[in-house]
């Protein structure tokens, strides 16, 4: 298997985390947000295993919050913010790195109708920059309006090839 072009399979652990860490973003359905941290800093925690200095963690994961539309927000902590915006955070956190693979488990699981759809708008607008998403979901409606779907049924795999 490849990720970014890079041969994973033998991998060790040490090398598979250096992947992790500098090719793969992770959107998680639950946020997994530091309750302590502000908005901005559990945007920049994204790059601590790069060993990305502290000035630049914080100048990258303001660039990052912005893009998500969360800007306003930074100073907060995820207490003081919607489901909404907590996503958009952890989204921030994910592409922080610029990761060349987006996995996001059930991004809108969570999330009334129309908050999930700005998160799937922003994950289409990360997606048109160049970055791949692999979305996984089981809300049907939303993997219709992906540029293509794979779904897995009965341990097999249906491919859906639309572009």
């Amino acid at each position: 298997m490849r990720v970014a072009g890079t041969a994973v399979e033998a991998m060790s652990d040490t090398d598979l985390s250096g992947v992790r860490s500098s090719v793969l973003g992770f959107v998680f359905q639950q946020f997994h947000l530091i309750p302590t941290r502000t908005v901005l800093h559990n945007v920049a925690d994204g790059l601590l295993y790069r060993g990305v200095p502290q000035n630049e963690r914080l100048a990258r994961a303001a660039d990052a919050v912005a893009s998500v539309g969360l800007s306003h927000r930074a100073d907060h902590r995820p207490g003081q913010l919607s489901g909404g915006e907590c996503q958009r955070a952890a989204i921030a956190r994910a592409v922080v790195g610029s990761p060349a693979l987006l996995l996001a488990d059930e991004p809108t699981g969570n999330l009334d109708s129309v908050t999930g759809d700005e998160i799937f708008r922003l994950l289409q607008q990360l997606n048109d920059s160049g970055t791949t998403v692999v979305l996984v979901t089981h809300n049907t409606e939303l993997a219709r309006r992906a540029p293509r779907a794979v779904a897995l049924r009965d341990g097999q795999i249906d491919r859906d090839e639309r572009r």
